[in-house]
């Protein structure tokens, strides 16, 4: 092997001697990707020849992708082909180990923090200044798929591992972040580890004093289940990121939608986040018999639901804005027997819109709508609270321009999208300038087990995701 670099170093230095500049510069980059093809190892300094030669080196082991998430959807609390994964459980243990593993393998330096996220660097040559960061989360909601989040944490060790194989090292060190709980299905909170990381005072005091499960489990209990906050005197402010602490965050993800299989497209380039709040509401009425008492004298807290659930359509559409959206997601009513009527009522409301100032008038038309229905129906309002009200975020313009500039370079076709979802990125972007990577799932479809995407689909997220890092590594 050195006596084959030491014949193409002679090599190159003859071309560039005996050609003019410009041209031997031409003839050097075609010299080198010959020697490199009859050699099989780069024999170039990483990043000597630009973004576009290192784009025709990207190899993605798509095969060994998939592989790797249909084993990490084994580590499930529901039957195949759903995956249920919830914080902190035994399946989410195992699951971070898997992933742990495969960071270890991939030669990074691993680490955790005390609510469990998980980071794995790939050192640069200059480690003092500010790495890029990418990935996303591995928990899922009951009975989704297997894909949300995942393609996102294993893309990005694969993402790595493309650039360690084309030869390429980065200036700035490469960093994944495994996020904790980006879902809210045990403690209510969405992106729990991404709101810590960005410096949430209010939610480590609330993890510590006030937070349980619905089993009246506290949070502190089930991350020291876990193997996590073990000190008994950290207020979690040691989870908390410094502003600047990374150059740039890049996430992988499925669209969650159908807008680019629709529309043939291989890759969405994420402008902006929409900001999401959720809202939950409680009424109280007498209840009653179902036979008995008669309709004009029923203080029916279902009902009182059910006409808020027809407001916050209402609202969410006299907006006049595609970008405006509102879901009642969750309807409970107490008893909940067939021949009594409800005596409460609970609603979880979640509206989200890409125009912060748009999004709160229609919370503030919903809270009006429930304040009118509990006096028209003589029920009591006993709850009406914001849950958490997010600003929006927008993806850097810098990170922009390399995201597309990637997808050109490797010929796929491409859009400038916004994201309907929230994601980790919407907390990191208060951390470091942000971006997001998109790419096509079936249908749209995800939250279920039905969620999929292809090998094809996945490699081109992976390589665009690649040459995004390998670009902001070495500004």
């Amino acid at each position: 092997m050195e006596s084959l670099e030491r014949f193409c170093s002679i090599t190159l230095l003859v071309i560039c001697l005996l050609l003019p500049s410009s041209l031997a510069q031409q003839q050097q980059h075609e010299s080198i990707r010959t020697m490199e093809d009859f050699s099989g190892y780069p024999i170039h300094e990483p990043g000597q020849f630009g973004s576009i030669n290192l784009a025709s080196s990207l190899s993605v082991d798509a095969q060994g992708l998939q592989k790797q998430i249909d084993e990490l959807s084994n580590f499930s609390d529901a039957p195949s082909p759903s995956v249920t994964r919830v914080l902190y459980t035994d399946k989410d243990v195992l699951a971070r180990r898997y992933v742990k593993n495969l960071m270890a393998l991939a030669g990074l330096t691993v680490r955790e923090d005390a609510v469990g996220n998980i980071f794995g660097k790939w050192d640069g040559s200059e480690p003092n200044l500010p790495a890029v960061a990418t990935g996303s989360h591995i928990d899922a909601i009951p009975y989704s798929g297997k894909y949300d989040g995942v393609v996102g944490v294993l893309g990005a060790v694969e993402a790595i591992n493309v650039l360690k194989r084309s030869g390429f090292k980065p200036k700035r060190s490469l960093e994944i972040v495994l996020f904790t709980s980006e879902e809210p299905t045990r403690f209510g909170i969405s992106c729990l580890g991404s709101r810590l990381l960005a410096g949430s005072k209010e939610l480590a005091e609330a993890l510590k004093t006030t937070v349980v499960d619905g089993q009246n489990v506290s949070f502190i209990e089930a991350a020291r289940s876990a193997g996590y906050a073990q000190d008994e005197d950290d207020d979690l402010s040691s989870v908390f990121l410094k502003k600047g602490s990374y150059f740039a965050f890049i996430e992988l993800h499925i669209e969650q939608g159908p807008i680019l299989e629709d529309e043939g497209l291989d890759i969405g380039v994420v402008t902006a986040i929409a900001a999401p709040a959720s809202l939950k509401v409680e009424f109280e009425g007498n209840g009653g018999h179902a036979g008995a008492v008669l309709m004009p004298y029923r203080n029916d807290a279902g009902l009182a639901a059910a006409e808020l659930a027809l407001a916050v359509e209402k609202h969410v559409l006299e907006s006049e804005s595609i970008d405006t959206v509102g879901t009642v997601g969750i309807l409970e009513q107490h008893p909940g027997a067939i021949n009594s009527i409800p005596s409460k009522s609970h609603l979880e409301i979640d509206t989200r819109d890409i125009d912060e100032a748009r999004r709160n008038t229609v919370i503030k038309k919903i809270q009006e709508s429930a304040n009118t229905i509990a006096t028209k129906r003589k029920v009591k309002l006993s709850e009406f609270k914001i849950v958490n009200q997010d600003p929006p975020a927008l993806s850097d313009k810098l990170i922009i321009k390399k995201m597309a500039e990637a997808a050109t370079e490797l010929n796929l076709s491409h859009k400038k999208m916004i994201s309907r979802a929230y994601h980790d990125s919407l907390f990191m972007a208060r951390i470091s300038p942000m971006g997001m990577i998109f790419i096509p799932c079936y249908k749209g479809y995800s939250h279920k087990p039905e969620e999929y995407s292809s090998l094809e689909d996945m490699a081109n997220g992976v390589k665009v995701l690649s040459l995004t890092l390998a670009k902001l590594s070495l500004d």
